[in-house]
């Protein structure tokens, strides 16, 4: 037990210690606010979707059929449920936890309800679950549409029709339809070698990134926060996001799939802290960036002591080795 709780710990330790670096580089000016943008999307429509594509088309163990596509409905429905809660609870329970106006409410729904299901998971899967990688990709497409219609709902009151282009056409699932359909049809031998390769080298580069430009982001709002109020929002935020939320993923992985690549996805995704993206949507739609940021932070320093909570009592509870 002890052992597995020193790897688990220096696993999640070394993902933060990346976005430490993001941190440190934005306040020695090496990265600027103004490349931001550019780099998020560089991420977002390059590198994560090389990586989902190379990973899909070399995995074996994959199926084409259908029942490929369950873990992504699955990431829709724990994201729909997460964000429903969230934001119901700050509308119910928010005025006596300093969540009194519609767009700290939304803020805190949007926050609360998504976890960091790329970012922070992806590395974790690859160091203690290899074989779930691919599966959480796939998870992760529902995830990201559940992000662009309900997440989007929620942030801007804006629906399905502000956003059902971006769906379609995101890069990442386009990636993972282009790759599940090579496989279908038995096409990865004809798959030229140079594009492997690049799409390998490519890919590779897309969790680093994503961390650093996330570190940088959260040390762009450090000392915005008055934190007299801050600790009555995360009086609701810490049992929602860290306790409430993963239990219902936990109940769902027990009794939604045989799978035991699905399991541990299931298992990663209920131990994560909030997402770090819901800050730039809140920016962008002019939203609670304090209730973004305090969310964001607490639960992700909170989070170097509960992932290996979550990660060594989920598996036992799952059966998971």
């Amino acid at each position: 037990m002890s052992d597995r709780w020193i790897d688990t710990a220096s696993a999640v330790v070394g993902v933060f210690l990346v976005m430490g670096v993001g941190g440190l580089a934005r306040h020695w000016r090496w990265l600027s606010p103004e490349v931001d943008r550019s780099l998020a999307s560089l991420t977002s429509y390059v590198l994560m979707p090389c990586l989902f594509f190379h990973r899909i088309i070399t995995d074996a163990s994959l199926s084409a059929d259908l029942d490929a596509w369950y873990p992504a409905v699955l990431g829709y429905v724990c994201t729909f449920l997460g964000v429903g809660m969230a934001w119901s609870a700050a509308r119910t329970f928010g005025g006596g936890f300093g969540l009194a106006s519609d767009p700290e409410q939304r803020t805190f729904g949007l926050t609360v309800g998504i976890p960091n299901y790329g970012y922070i998971a992806l590395p974790l899967a690859e160091v203690f679950y290899p074989s779930c990688v691919v599966t959480l990709m796939v998870h992760n497409v529902g995830v990201d549409m559940a992000l662009w219609s309900v997440g989007l709902y929620t942030i801007s009151g804006k629906g399905i029709d502000a956003s059902w282009r971006r769906i379609v056409l995101s890069p990442p699932l386009l990636a993972v339809v282009l790759a599940v359909l090579i496989k279908r049809f038995d096409g990865v031998a004809w798959v030229p070698g140079p594009i492997e390769q690049a799409t390998q080298k490519l890919g590779l580069c897309s969790v680093p990134m994503g961390l650093v430009l996330s570190g940088a982001i959260l040390y762009d709002y450090i000392g915005i926060s008055s934190w007299a109020k801050a600790w009555r929002i995360l009086s609701l935020a810490i049992p929602i996001r860290m306790m409430i939320l993963p239990l219902v993923i936990l109940a769902i992985a027990t009794w939604g799939t045989d799978s035991e690549s699905l399991k541990q996805v299931l298992l990663i995704q209920a131990a994560m802290p909030a997402a770090t993206f819901p800050i730039v949507m809140t920016r962008l739609y002019e939203q609670d960036v304090q209730t973004a940021w305090v969310v964001v932070v607490a639960t992700s320093l909170l989070s170097l002591l509960t992932i290996p909570v979550w990660m060594i009592f989920g598996a036992a509870w799952l059966g998971l080795g």
